[in-house]
């Protein structure tokens, strides 16, 4: 991969158009129950814009820092990551996967990027094959309803008299092997999109591996959760 690509890169209209297409068909019926126990179709009214509009600025920001051809690994990809993902798919032609262990989110997505070169698969990222040079994870290490221990501990919500230390350990062993598998499957270097809460994950992994990394400043804004974004450089010694 080339570290010195700074390029300006846009997408194309014919791309632009091609993700507003896939948002107006998407079933936000399905989505409204996945995302909310109650108010989904309000949820989706508010968000649906700025989820299209943001997740277009990730992807350019990716244009910029992805080598034509690569492969990508998306860990808990949904209707956030459709504008990265056909970003990615059809402005350098490279191989995504998405993985979402939510089956009823799959099978909506997959609808609606019918025809295109983008499949969501319900897998564990973990056990797929093959080698990457991007890992995209955000907003999955500090999921609130998967791990809440180990979210209100991120977010700094935890209550030091109740806090479950044990349960937190449990969380804490399950997303560092989830680290770990995904992480052994770049080829370095490599580029990792991850929430600024989430990129100690990374470093961890790093520190422990012996592998150059470095967090680039530049943060972008995500629609449905709220965490900041960054990438970050592996393999590639600070500056």
């Amino acid at each position: 991969m080339e570290w010195a690509m700074t390029r300006a890169a846009r997408i194309r209209p014919s791309t632009r158009r091609v993700m507003t297409s896939v948002f107006n068909r998407l079933d936000y019926g399905p989505l409204a129950r996945v995302y909310c126990y109650e108010g989904g179709d309000e949820f989706w009214k508010s968000k649906r814009e700025p989820c299209r509009r943001l997740g277009m600025l990730v992807g350019e920001a990716l244009l910029k820092r992805l080598s034509p051809g690569g492969r990508s690994l998306y860990v808990g990809a949904g209707v956030a990551e459709l504008p990265p993902l056909l970003a990615e798919s059809l402005e350098l032609h490279r191989t995504v996967l998405p993985c979402n262990l939510r089956r009823h989110e799959v099978v909506t997505l997959n609808r609606a990027c019918r025809g295109l070169p983008v499949r969501f698969h319900t897998a564990d990222a973990g056990t797929v094959h093959g080698a990457f040079d991007h890992l995209w994870i955000v907003s999955v290490l500090n999921d609130p309803e998967q791990y809440p221990h180990l979210s209100s501990l991120s977010y700094g919500c935890a209550v030091p008299l109740t806090f479950d230390v044990r349960a937190f350990m449990k969380e804490r062993t399950v997303l560092r092997s989830l680290v770990n598998r995904c992480m052994a499957k770049l080829r370095l270097p490599a580029v990792v999109t991850t929430s600024v809460e989430e990129a100690n994950w990374i470093a961890d992994w790093c520190h422990r591996h012996h592998t150059p990394y470095r967090v680039e400043r530049r943060q972008f804004r995500t629609a449905l959760v709220g965490d900041p974004i960054c990438f970050m450089r592996i393999g590639v010694m600070r500056r």
